[in-house]
């Protein structure tokens, strides 16, 4: 229990380290570039709130606050942001005028070296590799759940989908670029019965599936749409209980299961069915070790006060294992187009992905989280510090007033009209969009603990992946 508390303890410490440090460059980006374009910077804070530790070096005063919610680097020429930053020594109006061209300098700076920072952390994933798994790659179904949407259209374990409502798809949850993904293309689409096309057997066909949106007690987010499949996945064996028929037969960790007298497994879904359907009879399992297939006969166990037959051995969810090594640039390539998917899908009124699908600090946190519990946490966390790079850079570009981007149009509007916006009409905008921003992060930040104490998986789409989500954090000039 000792050695348990402290993995806890250095994972969260490892999730800290991590998450900091994105916030830190992106702040670092606009103090230097305020710092190079002459203009005064007055704090540099991380996280937000009362401080923890603050000291004045410089005539900037550079803080620790008490709500781990992201950061900022206080610059009164560029915009009052008290709502946000806290009260201010200093007015803008108190200072000589910043140049428009400054302003957007220094704005720009921090989603930059975000990109920077997610372009280091591309390099170094495509140095060490990203672990997928098969399921990730395939658009082939492993497991159609009894009675759902999917079994009802006659769609089976084998059929490999091709497109979904005239979309094609590679996968079925997918990785990367979400257009891509079955259940992408099922929670983004309004219609009420959705075209699927596959191949079975070599032969294309065409069903109509009725997705459907499983209700969810309580105030966790709303579950989106889905045809109830599992994508395909050779079962692995994790580990092989002791005296059981599988030990007795001479299975092994890391043995992979590829038929069941004679048919192809898919899922290890459908091996449990097969055993139940055996009632106890022998079964005979093709098994790949190394190189080599060879067959295995076990004789199923019923369990004292179980109806189920049991061979004794624990999967592992992964599945088999590989090492990619993507390219830098189409990591951020593939970043970039599956924030855009993320945002067309939001502000899509017909859409049924909304701004509870998205996730704030605590929801990243989270994941940083269980990805380091993973073997190859850290290979895993650092293609997701991409993703969230990526993320910081373009939600704060987003033209809206307390985001660089808003600061950005603010700029451009200043540099048309020829004098500065008036400093009592800057407060007014800057304090109402910081009001809706803090408003909108506190609702985020309610599912994202909703999630956490309920342990809830289903926050995105749909089993919360975090290459198909959109973030919220803040971190602002």
């Amino acid at each position: 229990m000792f050695f348990g508390t402290l993995k806890v303890i250095g994972i969260l410490l490892e999730v800290v380290l991590l998450f900091n440090l994105l916030i830190v460059v992106h702040e670092l980006g606009h103090f230097f570039a305020a710092k190079w374009r002459g203009l005064k910077v007055e704090k540099f804070a991380i996280w937000f709130g009362k401080p923890l530790w603050s000291k004045t070096i410089g005539g900037v005063e550079y803080r620790l606050g008490s709500i781990p919610a992201g950061g900022f680097v206080a610059i009164p020429q560029l915009a009052p942001m008290e709502a946000l930053e806290g009260e201010t020594n200093e007015k803008g109006e108190d200072l000589p005028p910043a140049r428009p061209i400054d302003k957007i300098i220094v704005a720009l700076a921090g989603p930059a070296a975000s990109l920077g920072l997610a372009f280091l952390f591309a390099c170094a994933v495509c140095l060490v590799g990203r672990p997928v798994s098969e399921a990730e790659t395939t658009n082939i179904i492993g497991y159609v759940l009894e009675g759902g949407p999917a079994a009802k259209a006659g769609l089976q374990a084998g059929d490999k989908i091709l497109a979904v409502n005239g979309h094609p798809v590679k996968r079925i949850n997918g990785m990367g670029r979400m257009s891509d993904s079955v259940a992408w293309n099922v929670a983004v689409s309004s219609a009420p019965v959705i075209p699927i096309r596959f191949e079975r057997h070599g032969e294309e066909q065409v069903v109509e599936v009725e997705p459907l949106v499983q209700p969810r007690g309580g105030w966790g987010r709303k579950n989106l749409r889905q045809i109830q499949i599992i994508p395909a996945m050779t079962p692995m064996v994790a580990r092989v209980i002791q005296n059981s028929p599988a030990e007795q037969a001479g299975l092994r960790g890391g043995d992979l299961v590829v038929a069941a007298n004679g048919k192809k497994l898919y899922s290890g879904q459908t091996l449990a069915e097969l055993l139940n359907a055996t009632n106890g009879a022998p079964i005979t399992l093709t098994i790949r070790r190394g190189s080599a297939n060879f067959p295995i006969t076990i004789t199923p166990r019923i369990p004292d006060g179980q109806k189920k037959a049991r061979i004794g051995i624990e999967w592992d969810q992964r599945g088999v294992v590989t090492l990619a090594h993507p390219n830098p640039i189409s990591q951020i390539k593939s970043s970039i187009l599956t924030m855009w998917e993320t945002i067309s899908a939001v502000t899509d009124r017909h859409s049924e992905i909304g701004v509870q699908q998205l996730s704030g600090p605590v929801g990243i946190m989270r994941i940083y989280y269980l990805l380091f519990q993973n073997p190859m946490g850290w290979q895993l966390a650092l293609w997701f510090s991409v993703v969230l790079n990526v993320n910081l850079a373009v939600m704060n570009l987003l033209p809206f007033p307390v985001l660089d981007g808003g600061h950005i149009l603010l700029a451009i509007i200043e540099w048309i009209c020829g004098h500065p916006i008036h400093q009592k009409t800057l407060e007014v905008v800057q304090s109402a969009f910081a009001m809706l921003l803090i408003g909108a992060m506190l609702y985020v930040s309610f599912f994202d603990v909703s999630d956490l104490v309920t342990g809830h998986k289903s926050a995105g789409v749909p089993e919360k992946s975090p290459e198909t989500m959109t973030f919220s954090t803040p971190a602002k000039p």
